[in-house]
């Protein structure tokens, strides 16, 4: 147990819970109960201890049993505590059965998450996702938020939608709920317009660990001066920039939320829209805080969470950050040879900038495809799609046989057409797109390859 902070004027006190379990050291709940003081900083409370219990698993009723239940009840007295965290998620009935005996709110890690994200959220988009996983949240301990509600109380863990419950039944919230997937519905939607849009460009997307150092290594690249703050999700909604890699190669680079160790499921469910940055993106800049002592942790955690969005088989550039604050230089000599792929950047400083544009630049160039294809003057668009898809390589105009297969071109019957010869390189997704327009066409090979590839 740590001794009390100096209380901040006018914020709420905090005592925070971990249990140590067979499958958790105690110096890994130490290290985690660091990350849970540092969320509760963040949404502004004041921890002025922190309460550990040593179980082979939770106990059902109460999560840490009853005499540390009522070890709890006696420091919430004594220090006259606002609120009590637990580093876990607690059930309904832990929640009903802890606060019959402590008398002080009472928040678990998912919904302190909720909470900070409500006082992050700043657009339409990021509202409505945030209050359809609080309400989500809300919904099976609805009796705990009638009790605290009708005491009138505010501060961490009821921000949100958690005023407007007060005669909320399960029937109105879930009426709500459909209400704002509707609206969710009509995001994405508007969402999948705007990408569609983008469609000529590489999209690559920034994703770590929440504070690694994404919003500001965009703001490096992209030369912007967007929010970058030194805390836990400062940046909700994904936001996009023009990143020139070279003379000829711009990419789109979109700056996504945070990751963090037990992201609660349904934020990652409400804020689809959000993440679908992440699904849709040919490429990923896995951004590392090299500074972390629990780095190696963070990756992992980031890694699993890529897992539940489907996108851990992106291509992915794993880029070391804030070297220029590392102490421990042999670490820095280690990490540069365990990897051997990876940048090494300090974003704050402009260090390390121009081998991670080489390196991403290289990554997305790996797996293009080069082919050669002949499209007859006559079509137009189809020329003009290959020049926005593709890099062309060479271009010529020529009159054809019946292009290079047997098959005449565009239906001519006519023995030979005038053609673009166009000698191009594409992305994957973009190689795809392309043989959906040329196939119709006529044949489509690659450039060291006389023989069709498709056939009309």
């Amino acid at each position: 147990m740590f001794s009390p902070e100096h209380k901040t004027e006018d914020a709420e006190t905090a005592i925070i819970v971990g249990v140590i379990t067979p499958q958790e050291s105690r110096w890994e709940v130490r290290d985690h109960l660091n990350e849970l003081e540092h969320l509760a900083r963040t949404a502004g409370a004041d921890v002025t201890d922190r309460m550990t219990q040593s179980l082979n698993s939770p106990d059902p009723a109460t999560f840490v049993g009853s005499g540390k239940v009522n070890e709890i009840e006696r420091l919430v007295k004594k220090r006259d505590s606002d609120l009590v965290i637990f580093d876990d998620e607690l059930s309904p009935v832990q929640v009903k059965n802890i606060e019959e005996q402590v008398d002080c709110k009472l928040l678990d890690r998912t919904g302190l998450i909720l909470d900070i994200f409500a006082s992050r959220a700043q657009t339409r988009a990021a509202k409505t996702q945030v209050e359809l996983a609080q309400l989500d949240y809300l919904r099976s301990r609805l009796t705990r938020r009638w009790t605290h509600l009708s005491r009138q109380e505010g501060g961490i863990g009821t921000k949100g939608p958690g005023e407007k419950q007060i005669e909320m039944d399960r029937r109105i919230i879930d009426k709500r709920m459909a209400k704002l997937r509707e609206k969710l519905d009509e995001i994405d939607r508007q969402r999948t317009t705007q990408r569609k849009g983008r469609e000529a460009y590489t999209t690559v997307s920034l994703v770590g660990y929440t504070n690694a150092g994404k919003s500001t290594l965009l703001n490096a690249l992209a030369d912007e001066e967007l929010l970058a703050e030194d805390r836990l999700f400062a940046t909700l909604d994904a936001t996009t920039r023009t990143v020139e890699l070279d003379s000829n190669k711009e990419v789109l680079m979109s700056d996504t939320v945070g990751f963090i160790r037990k992201l609660p499921h349904r934020l990652i469910e409400s804020f689809k829209s959000t993440l679908d940055e992440v699904r849709e993106s040919d490429v990923l800049v896995h951004v590392v805080d090299v500074t972390h002592p629990n780095y190696e942790e963070q990756m992992q955690v980031v890694s699993e969470t890529l897992g539940e969005l489907d996108a851990r088989d992106k291509p992915t550039l794993v880029v070391f950050n804030k070297i220029d604050a590392m102490e421990d230089r042999t670490l820095l000599r280690r990490l540069r040879r365990n990897h051997p792929d990876a940048v090494f950047t300090s974003a704050l400083r402009g260090i390390g900038l121009g081998p991670l544009k080489e390196d991403l630049l290289a990554l997305i160039e790996r797996d293009y495809v080069e082919r050669v294809a002949y499209i007859p003057v006559s079509e137009p668009e189809a020329i003009a799609k290959v020049h926005r898809l593709g890099d062309v390589i060479e271009e010529e105009y020529v009159y054809a046989e019946n292009g290079t297969s047997d098959l005449p071109l565009n239906g001519a019957a006519e023995d030979t057409q005038a053609v673009a010869r166009m000698h191009f390189r594409a992305a994957p997704r973009n190689d795809a797109r392309l043989r959906d327009v040329l196939e119709p066409l006529g044949a489509l090979q690659p450039a060291d390859d006389e023989e069709p590839v498709l056939d009309a």
